[in-house]
């Protein structure tokens, strides 16, 4: 596993994440689908100059066999950061297992499981790093 620092870089873009988060929680509070959630995020993220790619495929390689797996990352934000968001009664296991495979995958050492569904969104943001 890398241990090295997380760059000012990227903890900056984590600030803007996690405050991007807080304007869409703070506007539109809990209750609404997922994908309600996710474009006023992106839109959020926009409205701070970050670039962003939606609903991003993930490929899957297995011994030396590419897989069409059809895992998609809900929000990659400067192809540094993966942000999975739910709109979950509460989060499970298998959410924060799914962030920590995306991590593999896209070989990226930050991610954040954000769960919209919360009373108070610092209760529904994860911040991963792997």
């Amino acid at each position: 596993m890398n241990h090295e620092a997380i760059s000012q870089r990227v903890e900056k873009l984590a600030t803007a994440i996690v405050d991007s988060a807080f304007q869409v929680h703070s506007r539109l509070r809990p209750g609404l689908l997922e994908s309600v959630y996710e474009i006023c995020f992106c839109h959020e993220l926009t409205k701070r100059g970050i670039e962003f790619r939606r609903q991003v495929n993930v490929p899957v390689e297995y011994d030396g066999l590419k897989m069409d797996a059809r895992f998609r990352i809900d929000v990659m934000v400067e192809d540094c950061i993966v942000c999975e968001l739910k709109a979950v009664q509460s989060l499970e296991p298998v959410h924060k297992a799914q962030l920590i495979t995306y991590l593999k995958l896209t070989k990226n050492r930050l991610g954040f499981l954000i769960n919209f569904n919360v009373p108070l969104i610092r209760e529904g943001i994860n911040r991963i790093i792997h």
